[in-house]
């Protein structure tokens, strides 16, 4: 499995020839066949366009959006796949993913979803899902912050459910260790160096002091912090989160370029700078294959956007609902 990652492969657009290898390698030809780069283009053939500007216009308003809007395409696909559950309010007899242990009063970027929907609905009524604009959202959200490019794979159709259950069960906590990390990765198709490349979105974005003030005040331990954590920014972190309250204070997941999407945040990773446990967990101990991944991208940075490109597709294959499953909603909120 990973040896198609030793190749230096150079940052790609995606082709036709990357699609099918991803799909070769991994064995999931079927839903490949299924999703396919070109499914709008006669019916919709104006939805890249308009999701780019939506995205754009968003990303100037506040830069942070694109961090926010690629973290709730990856916290739709780790529950029922990627079918934009995660979108659905609560109802009387159902309680959706977003009031969730990992989601609650933490995922941003629902008025740009419905507003990119909105657009795109007044061109093409009816037409393109909830999950494939948040698909191309989270795409363009990285080329604005200076990531790579693909092509994504598109024909996914919305889920009429959301689980509770499942968001509190699948989704990685900022406090997970290495092998639960990558028990719930492997639980979704995907491998260890997927959970080190998709990772690597944390080079851009935002976490609150609650996600981590466990790692600055222990007071199990005569309120010592976590010994992995470099004592400087430890000092940095303590500071912006005091040990009573602020823990809706926010710190840079990447402490060296936070808004540009590069490898710096592996580099801060060996320097013991990760700003969460399931962050610094990667290059914990180093001797283990998530280290040498985190070793081998800060040297080829290349290698890096590459295999981004690759995991996003790979993301984005799970568990698609194509064909006459689920619908096409009109306000990516409720139910038709």
């Amino acid at each position: 499995m990973a040896s198609r990652w030793q190749n230096k492969l150079q940052p790609v657009m995606a082709s036709f020839i990357l699609m099918m290898m991803v799909a070769s390698m991994r064995g999931d030809v079927g839903v490949q066949a299924q999703l396919v780069a070109d499914f709008y283009d006669s019916s919709c053939p104006r939805v890249q366009s308009l999701v780019r500007s939506g995205m754009r216009a968003a990303v100037q308003n506040e830069t942070r959006m694109a961090a926010s809007i690629l973290r709730l395409f990856f916290h739709d696909c780790f529950v029922q796949g990627c079918d934009a559950s995660i979108l659905l309010d609560d109802t009387a007899t159902m309680q959706g993913e977003k009031s969730s242990f990992p989601n609650a009063n933490s995922l941003r970027g629902f008025e740009v979803v419905d507003t990119i929907k909105a657009n795109v609905e007044s061109v093409c009524p009816g037409v393109v899902s909830c999950a494939d604009i948040l698909a191309l959202a989270a795409r363009d959200a990285i080329v604005l912050a200076g990531g790579p490019t693909w092509k994504v794979l598109l024909g996914r159709r919305d889920s009429t459910t959301a689980s509770y259950s499942l968001a509190n069960s699948n989704l990685p906590s900022p406090s997970e260790d290495l092998s639960s990390l990558i028990s719930k990765f492997q639980a979704q198709g995907l491998s260890t160096l997927d959970l080190v490349t998709l990772s690597g979105a944390h080079t851009i974005g935002q976490a609150r002091c609650v996600n981590f003030k466990d790692r600055l005040y222990d007071e199990d331990v005569n309120n010592e912090a976590d010994p992995t954590l470099d004592t400087k920014y430890l000092s940095q972190l303590q500071s912006l989160c005091p040990s009573e309250g602020g823990d809706d204070n926010l710190s840079s997941l990447d402490v060296q370029t936070p808004t540009r999407f590069d490898v710096c945040y592996y580099s801060n990773l060996l320097k013991n700078k990760g700003l969460l446990t399931s962050d610094q967990e990667l290059a914990s101990d180093n001797s283990s294959t998530t280290f040498s991944y985190v070793q081998s991208y800060t040297q080829t940075p290349s290698s890096f956007l590459a295999n981004f490109s690759i995991s996003m597709i790979a993301m984005g294959n799970i568990g698609p609902l194509i064909g006459t499953l689920g619908q096409i909603r009109t306000n990516c909120h409720v139910i038709n």
